[in-house]
């Protein structure tokens, strides 16, 4: 089953807790802390793989956890790291945040690897707390918990070619006749219900991977037909070629008709390069032909290619395949070029160490990365767990910020979403 959008959600592991311990010999009255640090919980790590071409697998797994990490023990022992969940998906999956608006990874290349949801950090044992005035630590922290995340996941073809048109424009034979794909071919309507790809031979040394996808009709951008949600499949191809029956009544309306289909896209792929032909001319007159072709290059933009071409017979695909070919090598050197003179952004990222305080109600809320890692590891139900995290919050100059916003006794202050603290 051909299966190339769902949903799933995304669970690392969380990291192990540290435990406090104290050494126990024989003789030896006050052993000193000896508490390990928990694991770090599995990351899930998706890699790309040629040899998957669909998203079926994730139709009934749509949860994909990773393994978490085990806690400390005695005598300064770590916790055991939770085992990685690896994942492969086809060449072209894309990960989307669930509403589909936020890219989160874009797995176009075959091996690619990426760790979509990190695993949270082990908590250290009472043994990494000791210091000159501070001897017999009572403080262990908790694991941080793994990145939880629901994920759109999308499979969009890495393909050098999109082939367009009406249904029984011809796409499946064209492909059919150049390579080894075999998609299903008949004389209805909508025999194409899933997208085909094949690897089409051009010369000894050039090759092109062809794309296929179901025939769009008017209205396709409404949902009308198959819609227009196979068209993903053709956003990263380099060239387009939009395939007319030679036999329909009227070839510049059915020109029209997919052009504005694909404008009408999320993405205006309208404007991408375009190779148009005349397809099926076996039987026909060379005169209705030429008036065809005519009439087709009246309403063309400047420098589109049009050709005349049977894919039974092989008219005009050398040539067709020959003027495709050039449109790819020229936008690789293009993307070459533009990546040659591109200098790198440095992205600019929040600091670590940066938070803020707002006031609601009578409450304040201080939100920060570090300090809300370090509320998410501290155990503040025992009494060194809380005096810990205010004494963080006291160097980090948290404390003094609230005193300048006239926080008063008994108010509360909570720390990301899990940790509430009296003043």
């Amino acid at each position: 089953m051909f299966i190339d959008k769902t949903k799933v959600q995304f669970k690392a592991g969380d990291g192990g807790n540290g435990i406090v311990g104290f050494r126990r010999e024989r003789y030896v009255e006050f052993g000193g802390p000896d508490g390990g640090d928990g694991g770090r919980g599995g990351h899930v790590i998706l890699i790309a793989s040629r040899n998957q071409n669909t998203l079926a697998k994730f139709r009934f797994q749509k949860e994909l956890a990773a393994d978490p990490g085990g806690k400390g023990d005695s005598s300064n022992k770590h916790g055991r790291n939770g085992k990685n969940l690896v994942v492969q998906v086809p060449v072209g999956t894309v990960v989307l945040d669930k509403e589909g608006k936020v890219l989160l990874a874009d797995m176009s290349v075959d091996g690619q690897e990426v760790i979509i949801a990190h695993g949270g950090k082990g908590g250290f044992g009472n043994a990494h707390f000791t210091s000159s005035v501070r001897q017999a630590p009572k403080i262990a922290e908790k694991g941080e918990p793994g990145e939880t995340f629901e994920a759109l996941l999308e499979l969009k073809m890495i393909a050098d070619v999109g082939l367009v048109g009406l249904p029984n424009a011809g796409k499946s034979t064209f492909l059919a006749s150049l390579s080894n794909a075999k998609p299903e071919i008949a004389d209805y309507p909508f025999t194409t219900l899933t997208p085909n790809l094949g690897i089409v031979p051009v010369d000894k040394e050039s090759s092109l991977l062809v794309a296929d996808i179901p025939g769009l009709i008017e209205g396709a951008s409404e949902g009308k037909g198959l819609g227009d949600e196979f068209l993903r499949h053709i956003e990263r191809t380099k060239v387009l070629v939009h395939l007319i029956d030679a036999w329909n009544s009227d070839v510049v309306a059915a020109y029209k008709t997919i052009v504005g289909e694909l404008a009408a896209y999320k993405i205006d792929l309208s404007k991408k390069p375009q190779i148009v032909a005349i397809s099926k001319i076996d039987g026909l007159d060379a005169d209705i032909i030429a008036d065809e072709l005519k009439q087709i290059k009246k309403i063309l933009p400047k420098g589109v290619p049009l050709f005349a071409i049977s894919a039974i017979s092989k008219t005009g695909l050398k040539e067709l395949l020959y003027s495709a070919l050039d449109f790819v090598k020229n936008s690789q050197e293009e993307q070459q070029e533009i990546d040659d003179n591109t200098l790198p952004i440095i992205g600019i990222k929040e600091d670590e160490k940066s938070w803020h305080i707002t006031k609601e109600n009578d409450d304040f809320y201080v939100r920060g990365r570090k300090i809300e890692r370090f509320a998410l590891r501290v155990d503040v139900d025992t009494e060194e767990g809380e005096r810990r995290l205010r004494d963080i919050m006291r160097k980090m100059g948290i404390m003094t910020a609230l005193e300048r916003q006239g926080i008063e006794p008994d108010q509360k202050i909570h720390i990301g979403i899990v940790c509430v603290l009296e003043y």
